[in-house]
């Protein structure tokens, strides 16, 4: 892997640890050294593509590959625009498109491929759902408020587990000072053994261990989002178990007896109920 450095001044962080790199929106680095220099009217073109830039696009470079970092900044572009969800469609292949097409521009944008065709297609779409735009940009601005305002409750929650904490602590040491002194102020005047005293001082410290003992703190099991911790989400694919197919079979009905006759030498007998041998005449002889 290259060294990361500045390609203008060729400073590198191994001569110089606490550089800093700076990267605009055509993907190309500079420190922040040279971006002074070069942008001190605030506006100026890029050393290596001649793009004009401003200075107030440059940001610190997150990533060892600057093409990274314009592509993540092209796709926060993009998706103020694109943000629809998938609420917003009818089927799911729809929303799937959708998103294709998102990839597609952030693409394009990023590797300078049918720049002028691309931005057209990104302004006839802004202008055709405008209201479809503005609409889910207020939903999240509401969900990012209503996101901040649990993030500040909990916020406080803890600055004020913390202070009741601290709190506790001051106490329990203004305690064990008051014991000590207590301890001290026994043994320059009591007349009873040091022995004893320290005796009867190590019960009363072990007594004032036992009421300021305080219970260990619940090891938490959910994040602030509701998320269960360690729970983990497996995306593999179900194994398909492979099993031996069904097959009838008749079923046998055990007697532990004389065996069955079979139905057609009843019928023989004229024992079947509903038979024509059946008749009144021969149950009155």
């Amino acid at each position: 892997m290259d060294e990361q450095g500045c390609p203008r001044c060729k400073t590198t962080k191994y001569r110089n640890p606490s550089l800093k790199l700076m990267v605009n929106v055509c993907g190309h680095t500079l420190c922040e050294s040279c971006v002074e220099l070069l942008f001190v009217r605030g506006a100026g073109n890029c050393h290596e593509c001649d793009t004009p830039l401003r200075k107030s696009n440059f940001r610190v470079q997150l990533f060892d590959d600057p093409a990274v970092d314009k592509e993540v900044e092209i796709r926060k572009k993009v998706l103020k625009i694109y943000n629809k969800r998938e609420d917003d469609f009818p089927s799911l292949s729809e929303y799937n498109d959708f998103l294709e097409e998102i990839e597609e521009i952030v693409f394009n944008l990023t590797n300078n491929v049918d720049l002028e065709n691309t931005k057209r297609k990104m302004e006839l779409y802004q202008k055709d759902n405008k209201e479809v735009i503005q609409k889910n940009k207020i939903k999240l601005t509401r969900e990012q408020e209503e996101l901040e305002e649990a993030l500040e409750v909990e916020r406080q929650e803890n600055e004020q587990r913390r202070l009741l904490e601290q709190k506790e602590e001051q106490l329990q040491q203004m305690m064990k000072r008051k014991n000590k002194q207590a301890l001290l102020d026994e043994l320059e005047s009591s007349s009873l053994p040091a022995s004893l005293l320290l005796a009867q001082h190590k019960d009363r410290s072990t007594q004032l261990e036992m009421q300021l003992e305080k219970p260990k703190p619940v090891k938490p099991v959910t994040f602030s989002t509701g998320i269960k911790m360690g729970q983990h989400i497996s995306l593999a694919p179900i194994q398909k178990l492979e099993e031996t197919l069904y097959e009838y079979q008749p079923l046998q009905v055990e007697t532990y007896g004389p065996p069955v006759p079979e139905l057609e030498s009843l019928g023989r007998l004229g024992i079947i109920f509903g038979s024509q041998h059946f008749s009144i005449s021969s149950c009155s002889k």
